[in-house]
């Protein structure tokens, strides 16, 4: 008997020793099917990792200034620092990293940008509204002997200490990911390492006897698009791609290959609707997996579903065809790895905006729909079938269609890729 005929998902039963778990959501709505995407992941643990690990992780605590920002008074452009009313002699120069006597009234220093400003000063006299009346002093010390004149006001041009935050203030909250930006503050702020959560691992199972790595295709045969595609897409998302592999359509092969997988999650492609040699449903019995989601109410995509696996494990499983495998993605696979991530509620999600034209929707079902941005609005793009790339290669975005459609003027909801 085929095994997709034999072993069917059921719902988990009641454990001795605990309720039931949630029933298998069947043909969700696409909003709930995201929804269980996050609920089943939390966050991984939390490791301590210098700048150049972090980058791309996501802080597991808030990151708080071990510092004042900045940590003295500095000055905020080059030219000279000032004590009370001018006219000024001049008494040296002072360059970043130096420290300098105090100035008494009507002294000043020549300063450059970011060094400490000496105590006594009162304001910092820009560079070009400054005018020195040579003294006795030898050319390049500074101009010390000379008469500085100009207008300067209280606090003009300098950057006082903790301007920008306070030791233990608050910078950023946990769930921010590490950007360079991010690293620069840090450091700035006095961090030699961060607290960062551990990134998901995935393994990518590419399913198929059809499928060609290199070359033209064969009769029969096709180019494998998601083993090139998904990959960079998962680790700009922050997993950490332990690699993929080819499996070919063989029930005991893929029930192997899941149950043997260490990553966090599997991804699989293929193999997720009831035909001939779709044995994924199958494997997923024989491993004891339990499904959460059995198909979305989404178009390209549907069959998609989202299962759990012995271990804490998690599989992702999306249809075969290439646009219908990214809207998997998008809808199950990334809330998924932004939950296990420790990133907030709404990762991944654009800002509402206009339809410039009528957005053609399903008419049951959410459908996901390759955009460009206009000045008017987004606009659909062509070649948007479940087995085409190009209108996907061209997109800004994927716009969230409901039932229906959206007319002209209307608001849709857009997803960024990573």
């Amino acid at each position: 008997m085929n095994p997709v005929d034999s072993l069917r998902p059921v719902d988990r039963p009641v454990d001795a020793d605990g309720p039931r778990a949630d029933p298998t959501l069947r043909h969700a709505p696409w909003p709930q099917a995201r929804r269980a995407a996050r609920r089943a992941g939390a966050p991984l643990p939390a490791e301590l990792l210098g700048p150049v690990a972090a980058l791309g992780r996501t802080l597991a605590e808030p990151l708080t200034a071990l510092t004042d920002l900045p940590a003295f008074d500095t000055s905020a452009m080059d030219g000279w620092a000032v004590a009370g009313p001018g006219p000024w002699r001049l008494t040296g120069r002072l360059l970043a990293g130096e420290r300098c006597r105090p100035l008494a009234d009507g002294e000043a220093v020549e300063i450059a940008t970011g060094a400490q400003l000496p105590p006594g000063a009162t304001g910092v006299l820009r560079r070009e509204h400054g005018r020195v009346e040579p003294g006795d002093a030898e050319p390049g010390d500074g101009g010390e002997g000379g008469l500085l004149r100009g207008a300067v006001g209280p606090g003009q041009d300098v950057r006082p200490r903790g301007q920008e935050c306070r030791c233990g203030d608050e910078l950023l909250p946990a769930g921010t990911v590490v950007t360079p930006a991010v690293l620069g503050l840090a450091s700035a702020a006095g961090h030699d390492a961060l607290t960062v959560r551990r990134r998901p691992t995935v393994e990518l199972l590419v399913l198929g006897d059809e499928l060609q790595e290199s070359g033209l295709p064969g009769p029969g045969r096709v180019r494998d698009a998601l083993g090139p595609l998904l990959p960079p897409l998962l680790a700009a998302a922050g997993a950490e791609v332990l690699g993929r592999r080819y499996v070919r359509d063989d029930f005991g092969l893929l029930r192997d290959a899941i149950r043997h997988s260490p990553a966090d999650v599997v991804l699989t492609t293929g193999g997720t609707a009831a035909g001939p040699v779709d044995f994924l449903h199958a494997a997923l019995e024989a491993t004891g997996g339990h499904l959460l989601v059995d198909g979305v109410a989404v178009r390209p995509g549907h069959p998609m579903l989202l299962a759990e696996l012995p271990g804490g494990r998690r599989l992702v499983g999306l249809p075969g065809n290439p646009l219908a495998a990214v809207a998997g993605t998008v809808t199950l696979a990334l809330p998924l790895l932004a939950a296990l991530s420790g990133r907030p509620t709404g990762a991944g999600r654009e800002r509402i905006e206009r339809a410039a034209v009528d957005l053609p929707g399903h008419p049951a079902d959410t459908r996901l729909l390759p955009v460009v941005r206009r000045e008017d609005g987004v606009v659909p793009l062509a070649f948007d079938g479940p087995a085409m790339l190009r209108g996907l290669a061209l997109a800004e975005a994927l716009a969230v269609v409901p039932p229906g459609g959206v007319p002209a003027g209307g608001r849709t909801e857009l997803l960024t890729l990573p």
